[in-house]
């Protein structure tokens, strides 16, 4: 992103004023996400679902969403999965030594209110409007407060949280904090973990990527009895100034969202660059943690020594 201006600088009026005007518009993009398999042997059938295609909420509309699969599948089946999110299921059910999925979509991201830190009501009493729900929106963020596959709730993550919860603190400034904290705590490394690598690894050794530091909020909060789901999705990349636009070198994305009460609703934070969701951040699907989300997951007969690969493109498109 670009780099702020010096201390002792000052922006013209109109200058600011024309940067928060961008900021509050919305902003249409068109995704492109190719997977590609290469098989060392020959795969007989293939089987896969799929999480490609963005989901509408709030504050996103999709306008069209083309997925095109090589070799063409024998079936097909598209639906909303349990949370929501779009999903497809398919089979290749010929030879082949090679799949490639690609999702194209239009879509457009309105950015969200900015946030203050001091709206939501103590962390407390959403803590206890969540355990005892009594309207439609806190008992569909209760069922976010439950272990999950990759995500189980411990002493140890609410003994990390705990120092961004003191007693009677805004539910929003205290998950700023725990926000900051991750980013500050832990270290990026894409070489730390696997898909597989269990939660209570990433605490210890403080190192993993943006799964991991997702995760990592989802268990902290749950720990503490709050609601919170993991979201995947894409994130817009800016250039250096000065430097065209990479073609490709976006990539998936996740960070995770906790629910702030009745008023307040869901808060969407991304721990890995330490900042609230705005318009360069599109959602795809959330669910209680990875396994209920993943782009692309699947089975297939044969096919030993694959290789995969992944491009992702995020383009803005001018008006």
């Amino acid at each position: 992103m670009p780099s702020p201006a010096p201390p002792d600088s000052a922006a013209a009026p109109e200058d600011t004023d024309a940067r928060e005007d961008a900021a509050a518009r919305p902003v249409r993009y068109r995704t492109r996400h190719t997977t590609s398999y290469e098989y060392g042997d020959g795969v007989s059938v293939s089987q896969h679902v799929v999480h490609l295609g963005p989901r509408d909420n709030p504050r996103q509309a999709c306008s069209s969403v083309a997925l095109t699969i090589t070799p063409e599948p024998a079936v097909r089946e598209a639906w909303l999965d349990y949370f929501g999110n779009p999903a497809e299921y398919f089979a290749v059910q010929e030879p082949h030594r090679s799949l490639t999925i690609e999702s194209v979509v239009e879509l457009e991201v309105t950015p969200p209110e900015p946030l203050e830190a001091g709206s939501a009501p103590p962390w407390e009493d959403v803590r206890d409007t969540a355990r005892t729900p009594r309207s439609a929106d806190a008992i569909g963020a209760n069922e976010f407060l439950f272990d999950s596959v990759m995500v189980k709730a411990s002493p140890d993550l609410a003994a990390y949280a705990e120092p961004s919860f003191p007693p009677g603190r805004p539910t929003v400034e205290a998950v700023l904090d725990l926000m900051h904290r991750i980013h500050d705590d832990f270290t990026f490394d894409s070489t730390a973990t696997t898909v597989a690598t269990p939660l209570a690894d990433v605490l210890a050794h403080r190192r993993g990527v943006c799964q991991d530091f997702a995760h990592l909020g989802v268990g902290c909060l749950r720990s503490l009895g709050l609601p919170a789901r993991y979201v995947s999705g894409y994130l817009r990349t800016h250039p250096p100034p000065g430097r065209p636009r990479m073609v490709g070198a976006d990539m998936s994305h996740a960070w995770f969202s906790v629910w702030c009460g009745t008023e307040t609703g869901w808060v969407d934070l991304d721990p890995t660059n330490d900042k609230p969701v705005d318009a360069d951040y599109i959602t795809l699907a959330w669910g209680r943690d990875y396994d209920d989300v993943s782009p692309v997951r699947g089975v297939i007969l044969g096919g030993w020594g694959h290789t995969l690969s992944v491009q992702v493109d995020v383009e803005p498109l001018l008006d």
